[in-house]
């Protein structure tokens, strides 16, 4: 077996140093989630605990708050997130990469200065329109920023810009219409892409706590990252173990659907070209 290099050996420590720095606040996590809370802020730190508490805490969790109801929640919005996006974005996408018009090049520079812009800087002007129409308090408040993404149509126009365009010719010599090109020809070849967007798009909704805690005060239309404030209090603090095993429980749905469309995600990342 050849040895390694000191640039290669180099390489796989820092590797395996960011590997670890990754994966042990999911490890503290989970090994929280089994300790009894007098171990938490303890002077000596032990990797497992001394204490084994079984699933009291995850009982805990459920007793407390309506981790089920957040979940569905959660995803409600994140797929009604997702389909009006991936229904505004391909259509953006494919004319931007296949269509040659006046303004494209500008308006394809104004897809990329609005990637720029923070949801904060809108978030006042939409949270008074929604106020307006008596829109607060519904899940489609919380989907609405976000039916148009420009991330899907910058990363999906890369997509489509590789896609040849012989095939599409050879399509409309067929006698195939531009949306049926779209949806019967390019689109199924660009399934690695969608399904990378779709881990990016659902894995940022699910996680969102910004939005939802300005347009949302009904418990029972409340996301996942609202769960986590049930388990805080102001008095008496927070009970870790509770919090580490509601964590860990909505958290779990995430890294599943990572590990399930992982060659899927990686494959859209790599034909892209985003980095």
């Amino acid at each position: 077996m050849k040895a390694l290099s000191f640039k290669d050996l180099a390489a796989h420590l820092v590797l395996l140093a960011l590997t670890f720095a990754t994966l042990y606040p999911f490890f503290w996590m989970i090994v929280t989630s089994f300790r009894p809370a007098q171990e938490v802020f303890t002077e000596s730190y032990s990797w497992l605990p001394q204490t084994f508490t079984g699933l009291t805490h995850y009982i805990t969790a459920f007793e407390q708050a309506p981790m089920l109801r957040f979940m569905l929640n959660g995803v409600i919005v994140c797929l009604g997130v997702l389909v009006v996006q991936l229904l505004t974005a391909i259509p953006c996408a494919y004319a931007l990469a296949k269509f040659e018009f006046r303004g494209a090049k500008l308006l394809f520079g104004a897809v990329l200065l609005i990637l720029t812009v923070p949801i904060q800087v809108p978030a006042l002007p939409l949270f008074m329109a929604l106020a307006e129409l008596d829109l607060l308090d519904t899940y489609f408040a919380m989907m609405l920023p976000f039916f148009l993404s420009v991330f899907a149509i910058y990363l999906f126009r890369q997509t489509f810009r590789a896609f040849p365009d012989e095939i599409i010719q050879a399509a409309r010599m067929e006698g195939m219409g531009e949306w049926e090109i779209l949806w019967r020809v390019v689109v199924p070849a660009a399934k690695p892409a969608i399904a990378a967007f779709a881990v990016f798009s659902i894995t940022a909704h699910w996680n969102d706590l910004y939005w939802p805690l300005i347009v949302i005060t009904d418990t029972s239309l409340a996301p996942p990252p609202l769960a986590m404030m049930y388990f805080a209090d102001n008095e008496s603090g927070a009970n870790f173990g509770a919090l580490m095993a509601s964590a860990t429980v909505l958290s779990a749905p995430l890294i599943l659907l990572y590990l399930c469309a992982q060659r899927q995600f990686v494959a859209g990342i790599t034909m892209t070209g985003v980095k």
